[in-house]
């Protein structure tokens, strides 16, 4: 897979351990799903795959990498929907 060309990925699901932090992004039939948390931002900071969320509705997000007080994660670009925020979404 390390020869893959750069993909932009929709999100359609999200995994969270019990504190409801973000683990894995998902896209049911994808190849590359589920994608950990720490290969996704790898992905996103080395320019090789963006991630998005797009529900039914509402405009396109991008998930990006945010560094907090204990360590990089993701989290999707705000705007004025909550659906497509990646707490929001299915488990995968």
């Amino acid at each position: 897979m390390e020869n893959e060309k750069m993909a932009d990925r929709k999100v359609t699901a999200s995994g969270k351990d019990k504190d409801g932090d973000i683990t894995k992004l998902c896209k049911s039939g994808e190849a590359w799903s589920p994608r950990m948390k720490a290969d996704a931002i790898r992905d996103i900071e080395n320019g090789t795959h963006t991630y998005y969320v797009q529900q039914a509705g509402t405009s396109r997000v991008d998930i990006t990498v945010v560094n907090g007080t204990s360590g990089k994660y993701l989290r999707s670009t705000a705007d004025k929907s909550s659906s497509n925020n990646l707490d929001n979404l299915p488990d995968c």
